[in-house]
C-alpha cells in the first residue's frame, strides 16, 4: 500500500496544497478498501438460501 501511494505521489511530483494530497491519498484508500469490501465476502447467496428456506422448496434467486 505504501508504495502506491509513493508511486502516485511521484506522478504527481508538487501538491498545490496539503488537501490535494490528501484527497490523493484519500482516494487511493478508499480505492483499496471498495476492492477489500467487494471480494471479502463470507457467504454466497446459495448458502443463505438453505437456512431461509427449511422445508427444502427451491428458491429463485434474482440478479438484481
Amino acid at each position: 500500500m505504501n508504495g502506491e501511494i509513493k508511486r502516485r505521489t511521484n506522478v504527481v511530483g508538487i501538491f498545490p496544497c496539503e488537501a490535494a494530497g490528501t484527497r490523493l491519498v484519500g482516494a487511493l484508500l478508499l480505492e483499496q478498501h471498495d476492492e477489500w469490501a467487494v471480494c471479502r465476502r463470507y457467504m454466497t447467496m446459495e448458502s443463505l438460501a438453505v437456512p431461509c428456506n427449511p422445508a427444502g422448496d427451491p428458491l429463485i434467486i434474482s440478479a438484481e
